[in-house]
């Protein structure tokens, strides 16, 4: 055989197998699913919750107006350092402080004539002595007449005499009684004008002292939007009164935020805060969570739900407090804040990127090959017969074992930035898909996989 036609010859049976193998590839290669994979691994994990807020003073008053008058006098500008009890500002108080004198004016002239009706009662009860001895006295004489007079001793002149003097002598005893009662019942009456002037001095006195406003603790005047001059007004129903400054104690600041309400359960008094704000960027404040909101807060209207007239299905949060440790000096209310909140920590932690987690029912756990016997899948026969239990979910994820996809249920613990805690259903090097997102949330168990951990296209990601 001449060399050119073996040469041929074998070109061809190459060619041919080289398309053999080609095809095999293809064949092989068609039902792939391309996946991105991550590995359980041990490492300290830290759950955090992040909220945002402003800051505030953990003290701090609106002092608003008790009275309706104009503005004569502001004693303090806005940044002013105060102390307590110090005059901040006043109002005209010519009105005022005209009936607190004339009230008071009338409450001494009650005290005088109260005093004086003392000395009336006194001078009562000494006439009352006095016409019961002149009683007494008019008595024994009469008698003594009556024993004269039946012993035929004395006149029947004289016996008239001494009994019309007894009878005077008891009539003016019954007068100098009533006069008593009648003295000690203006003096009565002289005291509860004394009761009632009193009352009238509180109130009036009361009515003076709300036109001056008195600092109620140490602080900074934070907010001044009054003017001298101006006219304050007091709140009434559904319509608040004018406010004339705003005094907060600086001392102990704290961060002010709202935790959205799926985060709230693993928020807890005492938990160690970062906050970070907007104003001084680059830095971190520690602080600790102090309070924490019995009310939910509906986020759009900022009402809490306790005040709401209607229910909503609208999304909630929750007020959390941070107080900072070491505040510096130049913080300001009302300053944008964010607090990431430790909620948990776990060391040597047995864990997976946040995005294998996934979730499947029952019927969506049929594997692909239905008739291999694998006991690694999870069967359709065990799926429950109940038709409600058939549309429970089931949190898992997937595991590569012998190129293929399995669903392996698990059991999650605490979450951190980008990795969550596997309590149970993994061990340590067990790789997992985690994407792309595409996949995962239409991946059938005994799915053949191909791996490919390169970054992750465009178009992956938007889906």
């Amino acid at each position: 055989m001449k060399t050119w036609k073996k040469v041929s010859i074998g070109v061809g049976a190459a060619l041919i197998l080289v398309i053999i193998v080609a095809i095999t590839v293809y064949q092989s290669q068609k039902n792939l699913v391309t996946v991105q994979t991550g590995r359980a691994q041990t490492q300290n994990l830290i759950s955090v919750v992040s909220a945002s807020g402003e800051i505030k003073p953990k003290t701090y008053a609106n002092i608003g107006a008790n009275a309706m008058g104009r503005i004569v006098k502001l004693h303090v500008k806005e940044g002013d350092r105060v102390k307590k009890g110090q005059l901040l500002a006043q109002l005209e108080n010519v009105q005022s402080l005209a009936d607190v004198n004339a009230t008071r004016a009338s409450l001494q002239a009650a005290e005088t004539d109260a005093a004086a009706g003392d000395a009336a009662v006194n001078t009562a009860l000494a006439d009352l002595n006095r016409a019961h001895s002149d009683a007494e006295h008019a008595k024994l004489d009469w008698e003594r007449a009556q024993g004269l007079y039946n012993a035929a001793l004395i006149a029947k002149q004289d016996y008239d005499v001494k009994k019309a003097a007894w009878e005077s002598a008891e009539a003016g005893l019954a007068q100098a009684q009533a006069k008593v009662a009648q003295a000690k019942a203006q003096k009565d009456s002289m005291d509860r004008h004394i009761t009632q002037n009193q009352a009238n001095l509180t109130r009036v006195s009361d009515v003076l002292q709300k036109t001056t406003y008195d600092a109620p603790f140490d602080g900074v005047i934070t907010n001044l939007p009054v003017r001298e001059g101006e006219t304050v007004v007091m709140g009434i129903q559904n319509s608040p009164g004018s406010t004339l400054m705003t005094i907060a104690d600086l001392s102990v600041i704290t961060a002010e935020v709202k935790v959205d309400e799926t985060d709230i359960v693993n928020v807890h008094i005492g938990q160690n805060a970062d906050v970070t704000i907007d104003a001084i960027p680059h830095r971190v404040f520690r602080g600790v969570v102090s309070e924490i909101g019995d009310n939910a807060i509906v986020r759009s209207t900022g009402v809490a739900t306790s005040q709401a007239t209607s229910t909503s299905q609208e999304a909630k949060d929750f007020k959390v407090v941070v107080t900072l440790t070491d505040p510096p000096t130049d913080l300001r209310p009302g300053l944008s804040s964010t607090a990431k909140i430790t909620t948990g920590t776990r060391s040597k932690a047995l864990s997976i990127p946040i995005q294998a987690l996934t979730v499947r029912t029952p019927a969506d756990l049929v594997p692909k090959d239905a008739s291999k016997n694998n006991n690694n899948y999870v069967q359709a026969a065990s799926a429950p017969a109940d038709a409600s239990k058939q549309k429970e979910e089931i949190q898992g994820v997937f595991v590569i074992r012998n190129k293929k996809a399995q669903f392996v249920p698990v059991d999650t613990g605490i979450s951190g930035t980008t990795d969550i805690e596997v309590i149970k259903g993994l061990q340590e090097g067990d790789e997992v898909i985690t994407g792309s997102y595409k996949v995962l949330r239409t991946l059938k168990p005994g799915t053949s996989v191909k791996i490919d951990n390169s970054a992750p296209k465009k178009d992956d990601e938007s889906s």
